[in-house]
């Protein structure tokens, strides 16, 4: 399994893919909502820091691209001082849960128009789901929204249009559906004198060497954050907690202290421009929290010693 390809691993995790088909996202925050889905709230600090750094390099706002958007939740945090987990209690109220999906986008464009907003920022979305990607735009999340599946055919030409001044790239679990194929259809888009600044969050099962690879013939160093990982989300049951452990030991990697403990980890790689590299390094760049010390619902344990023994706290 040392050579697994990402579709061999993925099938190892649930699938959620129909939550990324519906209209709006409330099934999308009540399955994953209900599962402890964190990733979001501890990225969005890093991703703003990213997005200063790279604001201090140039006069006009930042274009983001945010790779995998599904319903713009990324954009939603970055762009407004909201957080993951008051999104979902909102979206789980049930006056919200009984309205009709054309009425709650209605609700949602005002919902969204009424917080204060960062205006020095331009967010491009980008997922193969058009029900997500239509929905993140019609809410105002996303200033320009893309539906193409890059991993398997080349950009159109709106989104070569749409791609040609991007300056940060992010994602949030999009590595491992997508590969260095989707970066680098990206890339081949960009005009900008300075490649982007790419910021993506990679569960450990999934490796990234060659997407790094990729990255390093557009001019970028990639460097990955030491000393911590980042929760995404507790395990869906038993069948995907064993899985996964038995997966991360073909690889040989080491799951205790991490998903032996009932949570999926990802790592963070951040790949810049050399010099940006050397002039200030990834641990001088940002501050994190990792999530790990967050209180979590009923999640599975294997215990040192006892083997692949499944509990619930």
């Amino acid at each position: 399994m040392e050579n697994a390809t990402y579709s061999e691993i993925n099938e190892v995790k649930a699938s959620f893919d129909d939550i990324y088909s519906e209209p709006d996202p409330r099934s999308y925050f009540r399955v994953l909502g209900g599962l402890d889905y964190t990733i979001p709230d501890l990225a969005r600090p890093i991703f703003q820091q990213i997005v200063n750094a790279r604001a201090k390099s140039q006069e006009r706002p930042v274009t983001v691209l945010d790779l995998g958007c599904s319903y713009g939740i990324n954009a939603a945090l970055l762009r407004l001082p909201l957080k993951f987990d008051t999104l979902r209690r909102r979206y789980m109220m049930p006056e919200i849960q009984a309205l009709p999906s054309p009425k709650l986008r209605g609700i949602d464009r005002h919902y969204f128009r009424g917080w204060p907003a960062q205006d020095d920022l331009e967010i491009v979305g980008l997922d193969v789901s058009s029900e997500a990607v239509s929905y993140a735009a019609d809410v105002g999340v996303l200033d320009r929204a893309l539906c193409e599946d890059m991993e398997n055919g080349k950009p159109s030409a709106q989104a070569r249009q749409a791609l040609r001044n991007v300056d940060v790239i992010i994602s949030t679990g999009c590595v491992g559906y997508v590969t260095e194929k989707t970066f680098e259809r990206i890339l081949e888009c960009n005009e900008n004198p300075e490649p982007p600044w790419i910021v993506s969050f990679v569960l450990r099962m999934f490796p990234y060497d060659a997407v790094t690879r990729t990255l390093g013939r557009f001019g970028l160093e990639t460097e990955k954050f030491e000393g911590a990982t980042f929760v995404q989300r507790r395990f869906s049951d038993a069948k995907e907690f064993d899985h996964t452990l038995k997966t991360l030991e073909r690889l040989g990697i080491d799951s205790d202290g991490h998903e032996a403990e009932g949570l999926f980890h990802a790592e963070l790689f951040v790949s810049r421009p050399g010099s940006a590299v050397e002039r200030q390094p990834l641990g001088s760049l940002i501050s994190i929290v990792s999530g790990g010390h967050r209180s979590y619902g009923r999640r599975y344990y294997r215990i040192p010693g006892v083997g692949k023994k499944l509990l619930q706290n």
